[in-house]
């Protein structure tokens, strides 16, 4: 009897046991498909999309250009970025999560090529297709960017030198300058590194020259900086086209810069970026000694780049002629487009333009510049 009563013991231990391990046993079942539903909510292919920021308005409207791409292709898109663009680790953080949800293609926006390269070979092993977005992802390894969806740097810079020169008091400036009473014609930028600022400073400065070589032949040269440096063909000089390089990114040393270039008593000054718009309102008092009627400078051209509240201000008083704004929308819409083209096999450029326009004070509000503006 002792013995029955043992064995009965030893069938209720092992029943025991393994109810207790197959109760147990769907909680990895569970992660795996939690993971599974991230990286696929809902069937769809996912696309993340990495951008080199989150907070600022520019990227939250790339940000809705991605989100229209995505309800337009049926596709699933994540948009982040960190809180800054000298937050280089975090950004790669963010690109390791999405690439552990396997997703079918990835559009990004690189802080630093170099920090990502072990993540781009593995997408290039994996077969997943990569798309740059605005400044995409420079001196990438060959092969591992299908396509890159940004505004034309240099046709953006271009675009900036034929509006001032269509400014009737510059091309009339222009037309009269000679070596005994020659004029300067300025660029200011914040870095001569960053691929998308050099873009905009050569492309105004090679437009710009060939407008001046066409009115004073020979009488033009490019100085301040060896990049572009360029000699007049005769050793006169009735134009000069200067490019200044502020120290570092800082708006000390924007201003600064600005400070130099306005010494000078220029014509015109093309400021290429937000860095460099800034540096130039503080070295004129917020912009109020630019004031067409009072100012200091009443007469100085000056145009700037992108939006932002300040540049903003500045246009709408008219201390700033006006500025070129890039398209961020289009540039999120484009990134997704052309991800899901690519998963489909579709031939695509490797560069698709997204344009940019130029503002005023009296175009600023047209529904069409508007949506492209932000403070």
């Amino acid at each position: 009897m002792k013995r029955v009563f043992i064995s009965i013991l030893a069938i209720a231990s092992v029943i025991f046991t393994s109810a207790c391990q197959q109760a147990a046993a769907p909680a990895p079942a569970a992660v795996k498909t939690e993971t599974a539903a991230a990286a696929a909510p809902t069937g769809k292919l996912y696309i993340p999309v990495i951008s080199k920021g989150f907070q600022h308005k520019f990227w939250q409207t790339v940000n809705q250009g991605a989100i229209d791409a995505a309800a337009k292709y049926g596709v699933d898109i994540t948009f982040d970025g960190p809180p800054s663009e000298s937050d280089i680790s975090i950004q790669v953080d963010m690109l390791n999560a999405v690439m552990a949800k396997n997703p079918a293609a990835l559009c990004l926006a690189a802080l630093d090529t170099e920090s990502v390269n072990e993540q781009l070979a593995d997408c290039m092993s994996k077969g997943i297709p990569v798309i740059g977005f605005d400044s995409g992802v420079p001196n990438a390894p060959a092969g591992s960017i299908i396509s890159t969806a940004s505004t034309d740097n240099e046709a953006a810079g271009a675009l900036a030198a034929d509006t001032i020169y269509g400014i009737d008091s510059v091309k009339a400036a222009i037309s009269g300058a000679s070596k005994d009473n020659p004029i300067l014609l300025s660029v200011i930028s914040q870095d001569a590194t960053s691929a998308s600022i050099t873009g905009r400073t050569t492309g105004f400065v090679k437009k710009m020259s060939e407008i001046c070589e066409a009115a004073q032949p020979g009488l033009v040269a490019v100085t301040g900086h060896d990049k572009w440096s360029k000699a007049s063909g005769s050793g006169d000089i009735a134009i000069e086209i200067m490019v200044s390089i502020a120290a570092t990114t800082s708006v000390t040393d924007c201003q600064t810069a600005a400070q130099a270039v306005l010494q000078r008593a220029p014509l015109v000054v093309f400021c290429t970026n937000s860095g460099s718009v800034d540096g130039m309102l503080s070295a004129t008092a917020d912009g109020s000694d630019l004031d067409r009627a009072n100012g200091r400078y009443k007469d100085l051209i000056v145009v700037g780049f992108d939006s932002g509240a300040t540049l903003l201000n500045a246009i709408r008083n008219k201390w700033f002629h006006g500025a070129v704004t890039q398209d961020p929308y289009m540039i999120g819409f484009y990134a997704v487009e052309l991800a899901y083209k690519a998963i489909n096999g579709e031939k695509i450029d490797p560069i698709v333009d997204t344009g940019c326009q130029y503002y005023t004070s009296e175009n600023m509000d047209d529904p069409g510049i508007a949506a492209l503006l932000y403070d």
